[in-house]
């Protein structure tokens, strides 16, 4: 990668619309880097429910590891954001979308592809109406942030609980609040980011606050399709 080496303007020379100019380009490097990571994560599943991998993964006992490595790629880039470059920020984005995708396989061999295609445009609708009023709202989202991060933490503990309980109803009400929840963390999200931006960042410090934002919204967006979609199959989305 080329270093260019260039006088930026300090905060004092920078014109408001110099500066909106800034923050628009960089949330949509955020979006475009989030809907990459989308697209591939699609791609994968897609691949490697329709070609035998998934069963493979899953005898072979690999699956585990696939499903546990994007959660040790994330916790890795939330400790080590402020050191690492910029290229490798990316390289392990690409790898945690890729890995994702292999560990969301199951949802094509669970759900008919009409189920998944519809509940992914729902979820994308939802999505972007949660992010635009975090974008646009002048209302501070932070208190709200902090409760639904309980609620999270509330989710978490309630699926570990229910691996061992079995119950449909507790499934059923994880999967709602989870809607709920996921759908409040979007507008925080959005909301966390824009205000993340600043116009003398550096390129490479600019890179990496994207990366690392199109992230926290690519785990909303897949978490919010996965609940969406699991209330779906239990009214009958799901394949035989």
């Amino acid at each position: 990668m080329a270093i260019e080496l260039r006088t930026r303007p300090t905060a004092g020379t920078l014109t408001q619309a110099q500066i909106d100019q800034g923050l628009r380009n960089y949330m949509l490097r955020v979006y475009n880097y989030m809907a990459s990571g989308l697209a591939l994560t699609g791609i994968v599943a897609y691949v490697v429910a329709h070609t035998g991998l998934y069963e493979a993964l899953m005898t072979s006992g690999a699956g585990f590891i696939v499903m546990l490595a994007p959660l040790g790629i994330v916790f890795f880039m939330s400790i080590k954001l402020q050191t690492m470059k910029a290229s490798t920020a990316q390289a392990l984005f690409w790898v945690f979308s890729a890995l994702m995708g292999a560990s969301l396989s199951y949802v094509f061999m669970r759900y008919t592809d009409a189920s998944v295609a519809r509940v992914f445009f729902i979820t994308a609708g939802t999505f972007g109406a949660a992010s635009l009023f975090g974008y646009t709202t002048k209302r501070d989202l932070t208190k709200m942030g902090s409760f639904l991060m309980m609620g999270l933490f509330g989710i978490i503990i309630a699926m570990l609980v229910n691996i061992f309980l079995g119950s449909s109803l507790l499934h059923f009400v994880i999967s709602a609040i989870g809607v709920l929840v996921f759908t409040g963390l979007t507008a925080f999200d959005t909301q966390r980011i824009k205000e993340s931006y600043v116009e003398t960042d550096g390129r490479d410090a600019t890179l990496k606050k994207s990366i690392f934002g199109a992230l926290g919204l690519y785990l909303n967006f897949i978490n919010l399709f996965v609940m969406l979609l699991s209330l779906t199959g239990m009214m009958g989305g799901s394949r035989e």
